[in-house]
């Protein structure tokens, strides 16, 4: 970003003052940050074999805050004992022989676009050192370590933080966006492993705190100020060009590298004249009918917003559970107590837009082109406890995956018969990120450098064959 200090001109040659200088910086929120969420990384991103051309891969990766009870969801045990099935029953899907908790009503109808991975595991039973682990594919150190804050050693960059490390230079938009918030304990207590780490600030994922549910949605830095009309805004625009000319042209006469100084504000630039940008997050532009189809909720317009912005090119958005109001044990999948009534309350909002959105990337043509991917930070314990809940469970749990390359209908991996050790298939976190990023197109030995220049491989996992086309 240009100087905001020095009192001398910016650029000697063009006469360019300070003042005009705080101009060019003074679109609001615009101005000040949006060309830091748009800074991808200079140089390099990363890899002597960077992926090849390709058609577009997109990823929508909802993250169940707290961890849905995989016996009550994917995985249940009809036959266990009383302690371990829980009071709920099961229902049969489109899938022979898959069977899934009694409140999945619309999954249930579309299992034949999904995949189960039975028996993941982290052996971790902290929300934040556990989520630190599915979220960057790491595990934490020490492990179970509740309430952890990033910083060193755990450093390991974010799924999104690669994704926009290496795909960035081909996207207007980021290429890796996380809404409605982050994911926290209660109290705001922010996870580790969400941002990008050893990778430097410039390649964190675009954070987008927003709600979407209510009657008017903008995004901060998608519009102009009301001081500033159009024509102003060209105007400075204009001046953008004449800077980097000037300093091209500096560069050229002192031998350095002739190379934009603002690449950054450039692409801001792009981004807010841009009708696609604009587009995507123009929610008021669906119709009544299909908000309704995804549930008038945060998460609910949340997924359709995660859909749009794949339609116009995104490759990664997080989509973070947010709080049911009214609901058990702070409105998400924590279910310490009450956990049938926690179930109950929760799973018809995530049932609705989990449904709505394979669906509507059906309808689109773009279910093909788009892995839906459904996850939490572990599972819960096999037996329900004296508060009629289940405890944090790091050792055995699933997650699914649906369109974007693999086989709809599938089971990989087994777990014993109270849902609380894998059987057979075990999955690690790694090798969940091996399977996102083969279904994005890039080389898992794709390599990163950290903020000292080190490589790096993305990942050292395996994708899960079993479940891909």
């Amino acid at each position: 970003m240009l100087s905001l200090l020095t009192r001398e001109p910016v650029c000697r040659s063009d006469r360019v003052t300070r003042r005009e200088a705080l101009t060019m910086g003074s679109l609001g929120a615009f101005g000040l940050t949006l060309p830091k969420l748009l800074a991808a990384g200079e140089g390099p991103t990363g890899g002597s074999r960077p992926p090849q051309a390709r058609k577009p891969k997109s990823v929508i990766l909802l993250f169940l805050l707290g961890a849905p009870p995989q016996q009550e969801t994917w995985d249940p045990k009809p036959d266990a004992p009383a302690e371990a099935r829980g009071d709920m029953g099961v229902i049969r899907t489109a899938t022979p022989g898959l069977l899934v908790g009694e409140t999945m009503v619309r999954t249930a109808r579309l299992t034949e676009r999904i995949a189960v991975l039975r028996a993941c595991q982290t052996n971790d039973n902290a929300h934040s050192a556990s989520g630190y682990f599915m979220t960057t594919g790491h595990a934490h150190v020490p492990m179970q370590v509740e309430n952890a804050k990033p910083g060193a050693p755990n450093d390991w960059p974010s799924l999104g933080a690669v994704v926009k490390k290496v795909l960035q230079p081909r996207c207007t938009l980021p290429a890796a966006v996380t809404l409605p918030e982050q994911s926290a304990n209660d109290g705001g207590l922010t996870w580790p492993g969400q941002d990008a780490g050893f990778l430097g600030r410039a390649s964190d994922p675009w954070l987008i705190n927003c709600a979407p549910e209510l009657g008017t949605f903008e995004v901060p830095g998608l519009s102009l100020p009301a001081d500033v009309p159009a024509p102003r805004f060209d105007g400075r625009k204009g001046l953008l060009d004449a800077l980097d000319g000037a300093r091209l042209g500096s560069a050229d006469r002192s031998g350095g590298p002739k190379r934009s100084a603002d690449a950054h504000t450039r692409r801001a630039f792009e981004m807010i004249t841009s009708p696609a940008a604009r587009k995507a997050f123009d929610l008021g532009s669906e119709e009544p009918r299909a908000r309704d189809r995804y549930g008038r909720t945060r998460f609910g317009q949340s997924c359709l917003l995660a859909r749009r912005l794949v339609e116009a090119g995104v490759p990664l958005v997080r989509v973070n559970w947010t709080r049911v109001p009214d609901a058990p044990n702070n409105g998400h999948w924590d279910t310490h107590s009450k956990n049938t009534e926690g179930v109950r309350k929760l799973m018809p909002v995530l049932d609705t837009a989990y449904s709505a959105l394979i669906e509507d990337l059906a309808d689109r043509g773009l279910l093909d082109d788009t892995l839906v991917v459904w996850m939490a930070e572990f599972g819960r314990t096999p037996k329900i406890n004296a508060a009629g809940g289940r405890d944090h469970w790091g050792p055995c749990f699933s997650i699914a995956l649906a369109g974007g390359g693999v086989k709809g209908g599938a089971v990989h991996g087994a777990s014993d018969k109270l849902a609380a050790y894998p059987k057979d298939g075990r999955v690690l976190p790694q090798d969940i990120h091996a399977t996102i990023y083969h279904c994005l197109g890039i080389p898992r030995d794709t390599e990163i450098h950290d903020t000292q220049g080190r490589p790096l491989a993305i990942c050292h996992g395996e994708p899960v064959r079993q479940i891909l086309k």
